[in-house]
């Protein structure tokens, strides 16, 4: 394959990545869009027959949007749209898939032109395929630290509400106005959802189903027993608010006695790359016997497999529950 060709891949692959994210739709219109599908299942639910409009209707569907029905059979397909629903990203299932698709393909060409090494093009493809998985599960990840963080605050707001005499929707619709996001957009949608008819108890859980949150799922489970056994609800929100704030500080505390071992475990798992990389800016070729030579490229499958498999001990050893 020459040089000219392998090129004109690399940029239909990263044209077509671009235009995907340039064609993604918004959050708002991802919502509407949930909205009607979830009515149109009802409506289909209760009527067995499907008007041949509506099958050329779906048949107009593009292809993102088929491919993530076809994919819903799946198991991992069903674990990535939920990741997508905990990120609040504004990709599809199908969207989601592409990427990975295309990610790999042009990582794993790069590695190709620049390694000459079907084995390292190998790699590259795995890891260029598990890039936005990755990054979905970090953007997961700030999100509901953020939403922890705000929580007890809201929480307070809430106890301070109700004793002022506001209802329960009342001291909702006050969390969604003056809270952080992502907080205030999860109660905006559980108010509106009240709203709309939704019982208080569904519209809590399916929060709980969006924000993967064992400070929230706490919550709920002590507001939802309250509704059934009684007791004074502004009492077990302050008592829910002092354990969220005790278990955030002890989560802290934590994370600063273990930075040592995470800060070691990034040294011992960049070094021998950095150190690689200044080698042979120092003095160019010094370790092409690694890429080229056969011995030289078992080493460095065996180093790579060494370092990955060192850095998911540390992880192990350095990864605390709280």
């Amino acid at each position: 394959m020459s040089l000219t060709t392998i090129t004109f891949l690399i940029v239909l692959v990263f044209s077509f990545l671009i235009l995907m994210l340039a064609t993604r739709p918004t959050t708002s219109s991802k919502s509407a869009q949930v909205r009607l599908t979830t009515i149109r299942h009802s409506i289909q639910s209760h009527r067995p027959w499907t008007s041949e409009a509506e099958l050329e209707a779906e048949g107009n569907q593009n292809f993102v949007v088929r491919l993530g029905d076809f994919l819903q059979r799946y198991s991992i397909a069903k674990k990535l749209q939920v990741l997508l629903i905990h990120a609040d990203s504004s990709m599809s299932l199908g969207g989601i898939v592409l990427a990975c698709a295309g990610s790999a393909t042009g990582c794993c060409l790069l590695a190709f032109i620049l390694l000459h090494g079907v084995m390292l093009a190998g790699v590259a493809w795995v890891a260029g395929a598990t890039l936005p998985y990755v990054l979905l599960r970090m953007k997961r990840g700030r999100r509901v630290k953020a939403f922890n963080t705000a929580l007890p605050d809201a929480i307070d707001l809430m106890a301070r509400s109700l004793r002022a005499g506001h209802s329960m929707n009342s001291s909702i619709e006050l969390i969604a106005e003056q809270s952080l996001e992502p907080l205030s957009t999860e109660f905006v949608q559980v108010y509106k959802q009240q709203r709309l008819g939704l019982h208080f108890r569904e519209a809590l859980l399916q929060m709980g189903s969006r924000i993967p949150s064992r400070d929230l799922q706490f919550l709920i489970t002590a507001i939802l027993v309250q509704k059934e056994t009684g007791g004074d609800l502004t009492e077990i929100l302050d008592r829910a608010a002092h354990v969220i704030r005790d278990r955030v500080r002890i989560e802290g505390e934590v994370r600063t006695h273990t930075a040592q071992g995470r800060l070691t475990g990034w040294i011992l798992g960049l070094l021998p790359i950095i150190l690689l990389a200044l080698l042979n800016i120092v003095s160019p070729g010094y370790s092409s016997v690694l890429f080229h030579d056969a011995t030289g490229q078992k080493l460095l499958y065996i180093g790579g497999t060494l370092i990955v498999l060192g850095g998911l001990i540390i992880r192990k050893i350095v990864n605390v529950e709280v």
